[in-house]
């Protein structure tokens, strides 16, 4: 039987860039996974403060050289990769110079939230799908971590949605607590629309707020963990008026609820695990 595979897409992963608890899941969850014989591929971005040398990256010729279209703008889309060697996983790296060469990683040094956060996001999202296309491998679950992964879900259930790699793709989103104030740019869920999308298809992001992420993601996704005890009141209600398999929040790293939660909606026992 063919093992099934799992894409993790996050922003942050231990030991590469710690800001949040959610470092610490997406560290542990897919090495977990992996011994109970799945098969993973993680995908983050590679911000400036990635030290390459010590981390050992390394760019993937035959990834890299793709470009990422945002408003009628090209954007280069570089693949490093880097080994987990006590683990046995790698983790692929999508590196742009003007969007991710910065000292800092979502806010400057003064603090300010990066005006341009909204495009750094959708190239992300745009871009983590299409080096999936490009390895040639089709994921049974696509789970995506933290805000800046959003919009992955809708781009798999509208633009990607007949595509082969993903066709019979389950999507998850972890939601956890508010991970930013304040809003992303205005025209987020305008300039979120690629070729081949509507206009609707984007709207429920159109606050462009933290708020709206989640609730978008969980709009277009399969299934819910809630990564953190405190969720925002408004997203647990929509979480719950959803009615889609959900996963608790658990305190302890026990992964087995992962497990059970991927092999239900794989075989499509979509029964809440709530």
């Amino acid at each position: 039987m063919a093992k099934t595979k799992l894409l993790f897409i996050t922003h942050e992963m231990s030991p590469f860039l710690e800001l949040s608890k959610i470092s610490e899941i997406t560290r542990q969850l897919p090495q977990a996974m992996q011994e109970k014989g799945f098969e993973i591929r993680i995908l983050m971005p590679r911000f400036g403060n990635i030290n390459e040398r010590r981390n050992r990256l390394h760019e993937v010729i035959r990834l890299s050289g793709m470009n990422i279209i945002i408003e009628d703008n090209d954007n280069p889309l570089i693949i490093k990769v880097a080994s987990i060697p006590a683990a046995r996983m790698q983790v692929y790296f999508l590196d742009n110079e003007e969007y991710f060469q910065r000292k800092y990683v979502f806010t400057d040094k003064e603090n300010k939230f990066y005006d341009d956060n909204d495009e750094r996001t959708i190239f992300f999202c745009k871009g983590a799908l299409e080096t999936v296309k490009k390895l040639g491998w089709s994921p049974d679950v696509v789970h995506c971590h933290g805000w800046m992964s959003a919009l992955v879900p809708a781009y798999l259930k509208t633009l990607y949605k007949d595509d082969p790699t993903f066709k019979n793709s389950k999507v998850v989103y972890s939601v956890y607590e508010d991970e930013f104030s304040g809003k992303l740019n205005e025209k987020f869920a305008a300039k979120a629309v690629m070729n081949g999308m509507k206009p609707e298809h984007t709207t429920v992001y159109q606050a462009a707020d933290i708020t709206a992420l989640n609730i978008g993601a969980i709009t277009y996704s399969d299934a819910v963990v809630l990564g953190s005890e405190k969720i925002n009141p408004e997203v647990l209600k929509f979480v719950k008026k959803a009615a889609k398999p959900t996963l608790d929040f658990v305190s302890t790293s026990n992964y087995e609820n992962y497990y059970n939660l991927y092999e239900e909606i794989v075989n499509e026992e979509l029964v809440s695990l709530a």
